[in-house]
């Protein structure tokens, strides 16, 4: 699965063997040599993954992780640490700071590559699942909206003769009726105090319940069959 990849690290000659090893398998790898030249490049070329080192001047791996992340365009953006450090303590740490992986020095190139590869096909599956994609965001909440006011009279949802019987656990009762509402994981995360990645499971168990493969038919399904409490 080729894709655009950033690498980021200090050291001149692993920089070099990281990207070529990356560039024979298919990969396209733009270089940094620091994390403020690597912040810049990140926002020229919008890569699909990022490499960096934890162990750099000025600017370490996890403040740039923690910048990456302050910026809307990369919150959900895969990262991999490559670092000499291998103690639990300081792998805690980089998952703590929402990190998506962490390999440490020296490394078996053929073991980042399937890093890479399983973060770059899990993203594109949550893609395809129908998780929370920014630039998406606006269109699907136009469309629910819009589903809302085709499916409903003066307010209120029509008592369909389709209705249908799931077995929704409590949880996924609420996630879907926050779904229905017109928000999105990260809001639903905050309103139920729950993790994201908690809500994405919720939000999948549904589409598998449902027999539907997008929130807007999902919203669609539950609003023709009565499931919204």
């Amino acid at each position: 699965m080729p894709g655009q990849l950033l690498l980021v690290d200090d050291e001149p000659g692993l920089r070099e063997a990281v990207q070529a090893y990356l560039e024979d398998s298919g990969f396209t790898v733009d270089v940094a040599s620091n994390a403020s030249a690597g912040l810049e490049l990140a926002r020229q070329k919008l890569p699909d993954l990022i490499i960096t080192d934890v162990m750099m001047p000025q600017v370490d791996g996890y403040q740039f992780l923690k910048q990456l992340r302050e910026d809307a365009q990369f919150k959900a953006l895969p990262v991999v640490f490559l670092t000499a450090k291998g103690m639990t303590t300081d792998r805690i740490q980089g998952y703590n700071a929402g990190v998506d992986a962490y390999l440490s020095k020296p490394f078996d190139p053929d073991e980042l590559v399937a890093i890479v590869t399983n973060l770059l096909q899990k993203r594109d599956s949550a893609r395809s699942g129908g998780e929370d994609e920014p630039r998406n965001i606006d269109d699907v909440i136009r469309e629910i909206e819009e589903i809302k006011r085709l499916l409903t009279k003066g307010g209120t949802i029509p008592q369909s003769p389709n209705t249908v019987k799931i077995d929704f656990t409590p949880r996924e009762q609420s996630v879907l009726d926050l779904v229905v509402d017109g928000l999105m994981n990260k809001e639903i995360a905050r309103r139920l105090e729950t993790s994201v990645r908690n809500v994405e499971k919720y939000v999948s168990r549904l589409f598998s319940k449902t027999g539907t493969s997008s929130r807007t038919e999902l919203v669609r399904y539950a609003l023709e069959h009565g499931l919204v409490k």
